[in-house]
C-alpha cells in the first residue's frame, strides 16, 4: 500500500497585520535606542514579509489599550508562561477546527481512522486531539498521536509517519498542524529574538493522507532526515518563565547550505531519480536567507522556489504549518506524473526532505 495527501486546509487568525506595522508596535513598546530602533526596522523591511496574523490584536496599538500584555512602559511585567498556555488553549481549538473544516473536501469525519496532532507553540493534557475529538464529535476510538516541540519541521515528521501508517494498512490519517508563535513576544531584545519576532506567525493546516489513491493527490514515495549537530545551539527552543523562548541565530542558513546537498543526495538515493528530474519545489520558507542558500547550493531559481517566497511574503513563518501551506499551493497546480522535492528545517539543527508525486 501507498500513503496519499488528498486534501490540505489553511486557516489563520483574523487579525492581519502589515510588517511595518509590527515594527512600529515593536519601536513603541520595547526600550529600544533611535540606531536599535533603525536596525529594527532594516530587518524586518530584509526579511522579504508583506504581512502576517496573530491571534493577538494588541499589535494593532502602539500606545496601550493591550489586552495581551500590561498597558505600562516597556509591558512589563510580560505575560507568565501560564497565561500564554491559557490563552493558546483558547485558541489553537478553533483555529485547528477552521483549517480541519476547509480541508474536509467530501471527507466524512466519521472515517477517520488516526488523527495526528503538531504543535510546538503550546502543550497541555489532556491536549489538542482530546479537544478535537470532543468538538469534532469524532471516535472515541480513533488512534491518535501527539508531535510536540519539534518545530518548524514537525509537519514532515507527521507526513512520516501517515506513510508508515497506511503502508501498512488500509488507513485515513487526519494531520492536524497549529502555532501560535506570536504569542511568545519576549522583552529580552537581543539579536535573536529580534530575528524571531522578525518572521514568525500564526496559522494552522490540516491535511488527509489516506492509503487509497485520488485524483489531484500527491503520493509521499519516500522520506530522509539529517541532524547537524554543529547547529544544536544555532536553532533552539526553550520553555522559560515568560513564554517559550527561541535561539536562531545569522549562522542557520550557512549550516543548512553545507548539509542540503548531503540530504538531497540521501534523499534520491532511495529512488531512481536525480535532480534534474525533479518538477517543483516546495520548501520551508524558514526566512528568505535560508530559500537563497538552498537555490545557491542546488542551483534553483526563485521562480522554482516561488511557493515558498509566496507564503513566506503573505504569511510569514508560521512553524509547522508552513510547509503545508506551500504543498497546497504546489497540489493545487501539478499536472499527473511530476516529482516534487520538499524540505523543512528546525531545532537541531534538523534538515527533513519527503519526495512526492502528483497523480
Amino acid at each position: 500500500m501507498s500513503a496519499y495527501i488528498t486534501s490540505i486546509g489553511t486557516a489563520n487568525p483574523d487579525n492581519k497585520y502589515k510588517q511595518e506595522d509590527i515594527a512600529n508596535f515593536m519601536c513603541a513598546n520595547l526600550p529600544l535606542s533611535e540606531d536599535e530602533q533603525r536596525k529594527l526596522r532594516m530587518l524586518y523591511r530584509a526579511t522579504g514579509i508583506s504581512e502576517r496574523y496573530s491571534v493577538l490584536d494588541d499589535y494593532k496599538h502602539h500606545n496601550g489599550n493591550f489586552k495581551f500584555f500590561e498597558n505600562t512602559p516597556d509591558l512589563q511585567p510580560f505575560p507568565s508562561t501560564s497565561t500564554r498556555m491559557k490563552l493558546y488553549r483558547q485558541q489553537a481549538v478553533p483555529l485547528s477546527i477552521s483549517a480541519i473544516t476547509n480541508c474536509l473536501n467530501g471527507h466524512k469525519l466519521s472515517s477517520f481512522t488516526h488523527l495526528i496532532t503538531v504543535s510546538c507553540t503550546g502543550m497541555y493534557a489532556p491536549g489538542l486531539d482530546v479537544d478535537l475529538i470532543k468538538t469534532l464529535n469524532l471516535s472515541p476510538n480513533i488512534n491518535r498521536t501527539s508531535i510536540n516541540f519539534m518545530g518548524c519541521y514537525a509537519a514532515m515528521n507527521a507526513l512520516g509517519l501517515a506513510k508508515l501508517i497506511c503502508g501498512s494498512q488500509e488507513a485515513k490519517v487526519l494531520i492536524v498542524c497549529v502555532e501560535l508563535c506570536t504569542i511568545h513576544l519576549q522583552s529580552n531584545h537581543n539579536e535573536d529574538n529580534l530575528l524571531a519576532h522578525s518572521l514568525f506567525s500564526d496559522g494552522a493546516a490540516a491535511v488527509v493522507v489516506q492509503s487509497e489513491p485520488q485524483k489531484h493527490a500527491l503520493q509521499i514515495v519516500s522520506n530522509s532526515s539529517q541532524l547537524a549537530i554543529s547547529g544544536k545551539n544555532d536553532m533552539a527552543w526553550h520553555i522559560g518563565d515568560f513564554g517559550f523562548e527561541m535561539a536562531l541565530t545569522s549562522y542557520v542558513p550557512d549550516i543548512i547550505k553545507s548539509g542540503i546537498h548531503e540530504l538531497t543526495t540521501q534523499l534520491l538515493a532511495q529512488t531512481n531519480l536525480d535532480l534534474s528530474q525533479i518538477d517543483t519545489y516546495a520548501i520551508h520558507p524558514g526566512g528568505k536567507k535560508i530559500l537563497e542558500a538552498i537555490e545557491h547550493e542546488l542551483g534553483l531559481s526563485k521562480t522554482d522556489n516561488r511557493h515558498a517566497y509566496d507564503v513566506l511574503r503573505y504569511y510569514g513563518n508560521m512553524s509547522s504549518p508552513t510547509i503545508l501551506f506551500v504543498l497546497q499551493r504546489v497540489l493545487q497546480e501539478q499536472q499527473t506524473g511530476q516529482n516534487i522535492l520538499s524540505f523543512a528545517f528546525g531545532p537541531g539543527l534538523t534538515m527533513e526532505s519527503i519526495l512526492f508525486k502528483s497523480h
